[in-house]
């Protein structure tokens, strides 16, 4: 307020919730705060603030790789004077990091020492709400989702925080990393994904397309889960080109039938640049993989293949005697400028 007296209120003042008559005229519109303490919280060996624990045991990943097992010690501390305590029941404790489903346990005590995954997110963001009715800057708080959460969960939560008030919202979903800072020691791990089988009966589409080194055809095939392979063959082509191709083909087919969104295998495959590339219908084909990405992703967009055939122009690289670019034409690589050609 001596600030306000000095300098005057801050820009934004008028027409804010400080614009009411009798009300404080302040300098600074943002006063209060929750800082975000969760390295400092560790420091210090208390609570991080309004976040609830993330388990009683688990396993902190550092900075050099090495991974630190954390263990509460409060419940520590109450397990031993209550009488429950054994090395079997932390053993098992670190597997789960939750006293969910234990035996052997008073109900009292699961009550006390609720983790972050006990919480639905629902109730991690009236958590968050609650705090952020009295604080004037967005409150830093997890909204902890499991593995399991869909789209629609997490939707429902950016929905829920905005009608309950808060300024801004941070989810996390389990495993959404390869690598996260708070794990669960060994009772959670990722199941091994299995491929299904593949059908007797597939439907699909054959496309060509024009890539520096030759015509490409490339099938891709869908059963009544999605699509599930791609088959692929460049003209005439023998040796370590087609084995290549074969290879790749074999791995996205693999990668489909396994349950990897298309969108991620195409997002992957396109792009790739070998020295050879053509252009057609105004498009640039960078390579025999970025050819197989672009046809997947026209198949799954349902754009009819019909269009993307025409005339075609394949060009191989930079011509290294005058640096005019080579042209592909009657099966070799030339240049229409001074007459090189690579297979002379």
């Amino acid at each position: 307020m001596a600030l306000a007296e000095e300098r005057g209120v801050f820009p934004t003042f008028e027409g804010s919730v400080y614009d009411v008559p009798s009300g404080l005229r302040v300098r600074n519109a943002t006063r209060t705060t929750i800082a975000p303490t969760g390295t400092l919280s560790i420091i210090a060996g208390c609570s991080s603030g309004i976040e609830p624990l993330f388990a009683l045991s688990y396993m902190r990943n550092i900075l050099d790789g090495d991974g630190l097992v954390e263990v509460n010690h409060l419940f520590e501390e109450v397990a031993r004077r209550e009488g429950f305590y054994s090395e079997e029941l932390m053993r098992e404790l670190a597997s789960h990091g939750s006293l969910r489903g234990m035996d052997g346990i008073p109900e009292w005590v699961k009550s006390l020492f609720v983790t972050a995954h006990d919480i639905t997110p629902e109730w991690h963001i009236r958590m968050q709400a609650a705090f952020q009715r009295f604080t004037d800057s967005a409150v830093s708080k997890t909204v902890n989702f499991p593995h399991s959460a869909t789209i629609e969960d997490v939707a429902q939560a950016y929905t829920l925080a905005y009608k309950e008030g808060c300024k801004g919202i941070t989810i996390y979903r389990d495993r959404s990393k390869d690598k996260q800072v708070l794990t669960i020691a060994e009772g959670d791990k990722v199941e091994s994904l299995v491929p299904r089988r593949r059908a007797r009966v597939t439907r699909g589409v054959t496309e060509r397309v024009a890539t520096g080194c030759g015509n490409i055809y490339v099938t891709v095939n869908s059963d009544d889960d999605g699509v599930c392979e791609v088959f692929s063959s460049l003209g005439k082509a023998g040796g370590c080109a087609s084995a290549q191709l074969e290879a790749t083909c074999r791995l996205i087919s693999l990668a489909l039938r396994s349950g990897v969104d298309v969108a991620s295998v195409v997002k992957h495959l396109k792009g790739i640049r070998c020295p050879s590339i053509a252009w057609e219908q105004g498009h640039a084909v960078l390579s025999c993989p970025d050819a197989i990405g672009s046809v997947l992703e026209r198949y799954i967009k349902g754009e009819s293949t019909d269009n993307h055939h025409g005339a075609t122009m394949n060009f191989g690289g930079q011509c290294p005697e005058c640096g005019s670019m080579l042209v592909y034409q009657e099966g070799c690589h030339i240049c229409p400028a001074c007459g090189y050609t690579k297979c002379s």
